[in-house]
């Protein structure tokens, strides 16, 4: 298997080919470079007329919120869902859960009672005020999600002999390495021009107490320095001995490892702390907003036809639950919540320049695994809570539940896969996928194989309601096909986090939500003042 295409590493790319201001312009095409705007009071005004009806296509979270806000606004409102169940990509498996992907593979959740495992979104940044707003307003109990444990492992099959190591003695050595190199630059006067000698001073001061450095201003074995390594075995393993002091890793031997770019990918802006995540699974969330919308939402509704004209909007939809059945919705406005992937193949009576910006965002493969075991080893054998262990294997990473802490069992996140590696590993039978990534993650943790339990694989290319994981917008079809994607096209408007600054969050898809709704309420309002 190939090494993926992450975000990270095309950014990268970006930024040796053109410069830092390129990697910030996709930065904020991409949402990743503020905050998002959302605001907890929003509401719309209220329905122009009484009975005017608004169709919602799919119970996603896009599709949820916009009925949601239409609704307390006084719209009547019918939701089409394909799935038997809310949510689209908010979704949890458990126990008793089947589900079948394209080609007909078909996998029953077995885990226990209790377990559970988050195939799409899996936690929620603390900037993301849209969603936390919902949480907030329906009673879905949040949790923190350990984001970054610098217990967890960094792992190379090409460094250290392939033994993983805890991610806080590579940052403790970094960190120590570079703060020695630039106390040697202050001390040989090398920055007189830039700092003052007062301000030198200080410095010096400071990088000595950061980095752990002896009075020579050098990062060497010390009881300061394996305060921030740590040791190994942990202290307190008996009364009587001294953990030893393992002497840090030399700056050369840091940066030959690879491992340093598994450090950078942690601290971005949509990753730092606190992150959350709902009590109970990410579903919590399209559960409390369906009840909230009540009963109006017909699952088990494929989409095959989309047409309108200027008095409203007719869906042709097939009831999954009487294959063949065809049976039609109609509406005065509607609200297009479908996946690009989806829209592509569905017949649409729009404008020619909506078509081809629905045609213009090809989807981003992924897969993640979820792996249950017997004991949570993690904690047990190796004091790991939470956090993210990062490796250059195909698996990618491997997750920690941050939740039910010294449980009998456990549910890992054994595998998030992009790009290439994605395709390659759906290329595999759903079985075939948990070994592999059962044979990947016993490189790090040996307890794999007697710990095992069961499985689940879902590769999002090869789920049936969306055929992708999200929107992949490049900086050049975002400019010129995004504007047209945010307009009402007749009576109809799109919303999703293909229709965001934040694509591939839930966050994206209550933005755009919110905005297809205002949108939609104000060409209501406009033609019943005329």
């Amino acid at each position: 298997m190939t090494t993926p295409m992450t975000r990270r590493r095309w950014l990268q790319r970006l930024g040796r080919h053109g410069g830092s201001a390129a990697v910030l312009a996709a930065l904020n095409s991409l949402g990743l470079a503020q905050a998002s705007p959302a605001s907890a009071d929003f509401k719309l005004g209220p329905a122009p007329t009484r009975g005017r009806r608004v169709l919602v296509l799919g119970a996603g979270v896009a599709g949820l919120v916009s009925a949601l806000e239409l609704q307390r606004a006084g719209y009547q409102v019918q939701l089409l869902e394909y799935n038997q169940r809310p949510g689209g990509r908010c979704w949890t498996l458990r126990g008793g859960d089947r589900y079948t992907e394209l080609g007909g593979a078909s996998q029953l959740c077995q885990f226990d009672r209790g377990q559970y495992f988050n195939p799409g979104p899996w936690r929620i940044p603390f900037n993301h005020h849209g969603v936390l707003s919902y949480c907030r307003q329906l009673g879905v109990a949040l949790q923190p999600f350990v984001q970054i444990n610098d217990n967890a492992y960094l792992h190379s099959r090409r460094a250290f002999g392939g033994k993983p190591q805890r991610r806080r003695e590579l940052q403790a050595d970094f960190s120590g390495e570079v703060d020695e190199l630039l106390a040697k630059v202050l001390q040989q006067h090398q920055l007189d021009a830039q700092l003052s000698n007062e301000d030198q001073a200080r410095l010096l001061e400071t990088l000595r107490h950061q980095g752990a450095l002896d009075r020579e201003y050098r990062y060497r074995a010390s009881d300061a320095v394996a305060e921030r390594r740590g040791f190994e075995p942990f202290a307190g393993r008996g009364v009587s001995s001294k953990p030893p002091l393992d002497s840090p890793r030399p700056l050369t031997e840091l940066l030959g490892s690879g491992l340093l770019h598994q450090l950078e990918q942690l601290p971005d802006f949509e990753y730092q702390s606190p992150l959350f995540q709902p009590v109970g699974g990410m579903d919590m969330i399209a559960q409390a907003l369906a009840r909230a919308v009540g009963p109006r939402i017909r699952y088990g509704a494929r989409v095959s036809a989309i047409s309108q004209d200027e008095r409203g909007v007719s869906v042709a939809y097939e009831d999954l639950g009487q294959p063949g059945r065809q049976h039609t919705a109609s509406a005065d406005w509607c609200v297009c919540t479908l996946p690009l992937s989806v829209l592509s193949q569905t017949e649409m009576r729009i404008s020619p320049a909506l078509r081809e910006a629905i045609d213009a965002a090809p989807y981003f493969s992924a897969l993640k695994v979820g792996l249950q075991f017997k004991r949570r080893f993690w904690e047990e054998d190796e004091g790991i809570y939470g956090g993210i262990t990062s490796t250059d294997m195909p698996n990618r990473l491997i997750a920690y539940p941050s939740h039910d802490f010294h449980g009998k069992k456990g549910v890992l996140l054994g595998a998030y896969a992009f790009g290439t590696q994605a395709l390659e590993f759906t290329a595999l039978p759903p079985a075939k996928r948990i070994q592999a990534a059962l044979r990947f993650g016993a490189q790090i943790h040996p307890q794999y194989p007697a710990e095992f339990e069961t499985g689940m694989a879902v590769g999002w290319h090869r789920s049936p309601t969306t055929l992708g994981c999200f929107a992949f917008w490049s900086q050049a079809n975002r400019e010129r096909h995004y504007p047209t994607l945010l307009k009402m096209d007749g009576r109809l408007i799109l919303a999703g986090e293909h229709a965001s600054l934040l694509p591939a969050w839930q966050e994206g898809a209550v933005l755009s939500a919110r905005h297809a709704v205002t949108q939609l309420h104000a060409a209501a309002s406009s033609q019943t003042a005329k």
